[in-house]
């Protein structure tokens, strides 16, 4: 019995009934919210460990649900939903989602990549000795605190995004491909786009202050995929 907490948000009765059957049958505890406004509600209230979120929802609708958690809070979210397209997808992950999951959908594969990213989310310290510290010019990661300064300011970063550059900031200088980034911070089992990695890379980029065109953190290496460019100090 795992015992964390989903918080299951779909206007459809039915289909939250089938996720949360699967999740409880995995040990999970489960919150189920219809409409925007109750998720927050439950947000707020019951302190989830993971939400599933459908973007179709009455009241405020997914995505203004998902830049309100976004706002206060580095909890995982998959999305669930019924739009395919590759910018609702986009815009998803822009705003800040771990994963994307497009309806109709296989319940087992959902359970699987609430593990994954659950299982992504659990690592983590309270204090940083000097190994745990990383110093680059301009910037700092301290693994132990799970915390990231650029230029001297501390920064908020999702749980993924400092996964994301953790991976990089293991080996500065040398050049991770989206396959290798996503087995080390997704994981071996993910399922989706490996684009993915495009999209989270940008919103580090943007939450470092670090522009694409002159980066002094992380480099694009067009064809191949990325690296730590920022020098060890």
């Amino acid at each position: 019995m795992t015992g964390e907490r989903i918080l299951v948000v779909d206007d459809e009765v039915g289909l939250r009934d089938l996720v949360g059957t699967y999740l409880r049958n995995e040990g999970f505890a489960v919150v189920e919210a219809a409409d925007g406004d109750e998720a927050l509600d439950r947000f707020g209230r019951q302190t989830p460990d993971l939400v599933v979120l459908d973007l179709r929802l009455p009241t405020a609708d997914g995505f203004d649900v998902l830049r309100e958690i976004r706002r206060s809070s580095t909890t995982p979210v998959i999305v669930l939903s019924a739009r395919a397209d590759e910018a609702d997808k986009l815009i998803g992950l822009e705003l800040g989602a771990d994963d994307y999951l497009t309806k109709p959908f296989s319940p087992r594969e959902l359970v699987a990549r609430v593990r994954a990213v659950l299982r992504r989310s659990r690592t983590g310290g309270t204090s940083g000795t000097a190994d745990e510290i990383s110093r680059f010019d301009g910037l700092v990661i301290d693994r132990g605190r799970r915390e990231v300064s650029a230029d001297g300011r501390l920064v908020e970063l999702t749980t993924l995004e400092f996964d994301l550059l953790e991976a990089l900031a293991s080996a500065p200088g040398r050049v991770f491909t989206r396959r290798q980034l996503i087995e080390r911070v997704w994981g071996w089992d993910f399922y989706g786009d490996e684009r993915i990695v495009d999209v989270h890379v940008r919103n580090l980029r943007k939450t470092l202050g670090d522009p694409a065109e002159a980066p002094r953190f992380i480099g694009t290496v067009r064809g191949v995929g990325y690296k730590l460019v920022a020098v060890p100090t």
